[in-house]
């Protein structure tokens, strides 16, 4: 059985947030970082994961992820704050 994700990474100063998912977090935020493929978060440079949740099926993750790209912002800051209130880079928790 494969592991699913939704994140949201941002940029440096936490003005842009994207949200996608993945079944490898750990190797898509290695490829954001180094800007490998992904238009969209190497045009605003976005790399620090600030939020992700697990889930056991790419459905219930896709579910997850179009709820939440239609949320207000101010609801997805206060999500990214209940677990990341400083919007460390979380991606040093996946190594």
């Amino acid at each position: 059985m494969k592991n699913w994700y939704v994140y949201i990474i941002t940029n440096k100063n936490n003005t842009v947030l994207y949200i996608w998912v993945t079944s490898n977090l750990p190797k898509r935020i290695y490829e954001h970082k180094n800007k490998i493929f992904d238009w969209f978060s190497k045009e605003f440079n976005l790399y620090k994961l600030v939020y992700y949740e697990w889930h056991d099926s790419m459905e219930a993750a896709i579910i997850r992820e179009k709820q939440l790209k239609k949320w207000k912002r101010e609801w997805k800051d206060k999500l990214i704050n209940e677990k990341n209130i400083y919007r460390n880079d979380l991606s040093e928790e996946l190594q």
